[in-house]
């Protein structure tokens, strides 16, 4: 994309106001509709987040606004034209995304949302956000990755596409998916059905990911030859697991002797992801969140990171994120309080006895 010489960065003044205009002009091989959307959707969305005036003629993008703002739509432009020319189609989402992330960070949104992970079934499957990004690499680069986040942050979707490419190029022998099944006792008892038959609503969720990545009529195949195992936690007790990549999820519903038996089930060669919500811990009361303790524990483990991602990083609906942030305030006034309400019934006098 080139600009004219009174782009942001070397901008001219708007009569009166401080006001600068930029000036983008648009490649005659790229289309104006890929790049503001059907009907202008896309140019809508950017003309609703900036206090700044977007004017489309030809193919020439002329903003008008603050400094800051002009020169942060010219590079929004510029990020949204690098990734229609890299093949991507532009939604409303991932402008919002992109906007966000020129707010907020000093990452390049084309580089975040053009990163390919798989490719399957007429679907790339790709980070979406900043956060995203950073937990992808961090499984590239570490053999124990914890991804821990809220519901919606695409943890475990990402680690299991992870998981397939690094199986299709032949990293790995095979794929290890396990989530502890927290209702393994009595309730889990009174199912009707084989043990399978029992555990599979706890592991379902497993399965329509790997729908989502590979060939259905491949995975019954698969897993038949071991090459991809989908099972409850309880049965990694005993193993040594080598050549795998390795995924527990929901690992806020282990305990803390759950975590350390399945995390020493690492073998050579391979690679252990964990993913859970400490917000949404299933336990019965007054069992400690394996996946709260083990923050503590392996903290500045060399080979172990861990990556936090937060309600800016939901790529469900939009509502999921409030509700996560509105959770997560009422949590926090809820012990801000709590000290307050202990101290005022300790200060209660005894009553007399009489």
């Amino acid at each position: 994309m080139s600009e004219t010489n009174d782009s942001s960065r070397t901008p001219s003044k708007s009569r009166g106001s401080g006001r600068t205009q930029a000036k983008v002009v648009i490649p005659d091989d790229q289309s104006m509709v890929s790049l503001l959307g059907s009907r202008d959707e896309l140019l809508r969305v950017i003309e609703g987040a900036f206090r700044a005036d977007v004017h489309v003629r030809g193919n020439e993008i002329t903003i008008t606004g603050s400094p800051e703002e002009s020169s942060t739509v010219v590079r929004l432009f510029e990020e949204m034209s690098e990734l229609v020319r890299g093949g991507a189609q532009l939604t409303a989402d991932a402008v919002e995304r992109s906007i966000a992330m020129l707010r907020m960070t000093s990452d390049r949104p084309a580089e975040v949302l053009s990163l390919d992970i798989i490719s399957s079934r007429g679907r790339t499957i790709r980070p979406k956000t900043v956060n995203q990004k950073r937990y992808v690499d961090a499984i590239d680069k570490y053999t124990i990755v914890f991804g821990i986040g809220p519901a919606g942050t695409g943890k475990t979707y990402l680690a299991m596409a992870k998981a397939v490419r690094a199986l299709q190029e032949k990293k790995v022998n095979r794929i290890i998916l396990t989530r502890p099944a927290v209702e393994a006792g009595e309730r889990l008892g009174f199912l009707p059905g084989t043990l399978y038959e029992k555990i599979d609503p706890y592991l379902r969720p497993l399965y329509d990911a790997l729908h989502d990545m590979l060939d259905p009529d491949s995975i019954p195949r698969l897993m038949a030859a071991g090459t991809i195992e989908v099972a409850p936690l309880a049965y990694m007790r005993g193993r040594t697991l080598n050549d795998a990549y390795i995924i527990l999820d929901e690992a806020q519903n282990t305990s803390p002797e759950q975590m350390k038996m399945f995390l020493t089930r690492l073998g050579f060669n391979s690679k252990i992801v964990v993913t859970g919500d400490v917000t949404q811990v299933d336990l019965p009361g007054g069992t400690q969140s394996g996946l709260r303790v083990v923050q503590d524990i392996l903290d500045g483990v060399q080979d172990i990171h861990f990556s936090r991602l937060t309600s800016a990083d939901v790529v469900r609906h939009k509502l999921v994120g409030d509700i996560v942030d509105a959770y997560g305030r009422y949590d926090e006034a809820q012990r801000q309080s709590a000290p307050q309400i202990k101290g005022m019934a300790g200060k209660q006098r005894p009553r007399e006895r009489t």
